[in-house]
């Protein structure tokens, strides 16, 4: 993705809002894949499929693949952002419910501006603190009713690690010298194929390929969209942007996956949620709009 300096400012609240868009929804996805398919083998095949457009698509533009330093920044960037993260969102939320897994990704800013200080890439500004909590404590608003369910620990330990591993994977991609989005991604989701896969292998799940639309459709959709669409989005705007301002896409991925579950679902939408909305709303304006410095 290119942009002229003049309609970068733009494109990168566009990358943003499309990020939020399709992240909010990849949570319902994942859920609904899992009834078919065993998770970690799903995340498997997304990511294989994934990394075979993304590559054709680095052939059909020459942007080429990363070398040197921008390797490894990829590589580091796969292990952790699709080879772990993917694995322990997919098996965590065979018990949590995706509204559930989208508000505990809500904490990835918060998490993003503290790694952030501790690799020396932002200063741990009071303002970017204060957004990131009172965005924080909307969320914990929007489900504190669903928060109190009786949910099993170690699903839940499971996507609070994924998301301290997507964090990581960004900070160490940020660290790199900055680099062609779909070349990078391209390299990111073969790395986590592979970890993937052998994470399948060793928790010795039924590797069959899916056979019927209600398996393979959320596979096909999370491919395109979510690997392919979202995260091309998401790798250019962490160069656009500081790595926590980008990261508010968890802040506002919640409120998707909250509509998705009142059209889909059924779910009522309770005057709380729609103050703990509010909150949220009002803590992610504080994070991204200009009138402050980036961190």
């Amino acid at each position: 993705m290119t942009a002229t300096p003049s309609s970068r400012p733009i494109a990168a609240y566009g990358a943003f809002f499309g990020c939020t868009a399709i992240w909010g929804s990849t949570f319902l996805f994942i859920a609904l894949g899992n009834d078919t398919v065993p998770p970690i083998w799903a995340a498997t095949l997304r990511l294989g499929l994934a990394s075979a457009i993304l590559r054709a698509m680095s052939l059909a533009s020459r942007s080429g693949l990363p070398r040197g330093p921008a390797l490894v920044a990829a590589a580091w960037l796969g292990f952790f952002q699709f080879g772990l993260t993917f694995p322990l969102l997919y098996w965590g939320e065979t018990v949590v419910p995706s509204g559930i897994a989208s508000i505990l990704f809500a904490t990835v800013p918060l998490t993003s501006a503290l790694m952030a200080r501790g690799f020396g890439l932002e200063r741990l500004s009071l303002v970017k603190i204060g957004g990131a909590l009172i965005a924080l404590a909307g969320v914990t608003l929007i489900f504190s009713g669903e928060l109190s369910s009786r949910v099993s620990v170690a699903p839940m330990v499971a996507i609070l690690a994924a998301t301290q591993c997507a964090c990581l994977g960004t900070m160490l991609y940020k660290k790199g010298p900055r680099q062609s989005a779909i070349g990078a991604n391209a390299v990111a989701t073969a790395v986590g194929f592979a970890v993937s896969l052998a994470l399948s292998v060793v928790t010795r799940e039924s590797m069959r390929i899916p056979a019927t639309w209600a398996a393979l459709g959320p596979i096909l959709y999370l491919t395109v969209a979510g690997s392919v669409g979202a995260f091309v989005l998401f790798t250019w705007l962490v160069g656009q942007w500081s790595v926590s301002r980008a990261t508010y896409v968890a802040f506002v991925s919640p409120l998707v996956a909250l509509s998705l579950g009142v059209m889909v679902r059924h779910e009522q939408l309770t005057p709380i949620r729609v103050v703990g909305s509010a909150v949220v709303l009002g803590g992610v304006g504080i994070g991204l709009l200009p009138w402050r410095r980036p961190g």
